[in-house]
């Protein structure tokens, strides 16, 4: 099935994966399931919508191309902080292979990973911060 998606602030097609996703092109929430024909939603509401237009029309004003992503110094502090512990929690994991661990160790040392990868998971860069 061929799919819009937002990319950068605009909206490309691309065939989407079975079993795949699709999120809002603006704060990421999943999308419901389309089971009637037509265009494929892009956005959850009215709002998302409006925010992005919001946002391509600013990016033309001031000259931007479509993939320039423009975030907060502490946004990208938070996301740096976020990839810094999840590659300690790899760097765990991989040691703790290396060695002949106990299973309270591996249980530790996977779930600190699988923490981390869940606060990933719900860090978007447009929209909604979802901190």
């Amino acid at each position: 099935m061929e799919v819009e998606q937002q990319v950068g602030s605009r909206p490309v097609r691309r065939r989407q994966r079975e079993g795949e996703e699709r999120r809002c092109g603006w704060c990421r929430t999943p999308l419901p399931t389309q089971e009637s024909v037509g265009r494929p939603r892009l956005y959850c509401g009215q709002a998302c919508r409006q925010r992005a237009y919001e946002q391509r029309s600013a990016s033309a004003k001031a000259g931007l191309s479509d993939d320039v992503v423009l975030v907060t110094r502490a946004e990208l502090d938070a996301l740096q902080d976020r990839l810094y512990q999840l590659r300690c929690a790899i760097e765990d994991v991989q040691t703790m292979l290396t060695e002949k661990p106990t299973k309270a160790e591996m249980e530790r040392s996977f779930a600190e990973l699988v923490r981390s990868t869940g606060r990933l998971d719900r860090l978007w860069l447009n929209g909604r911060n979802a901190g």
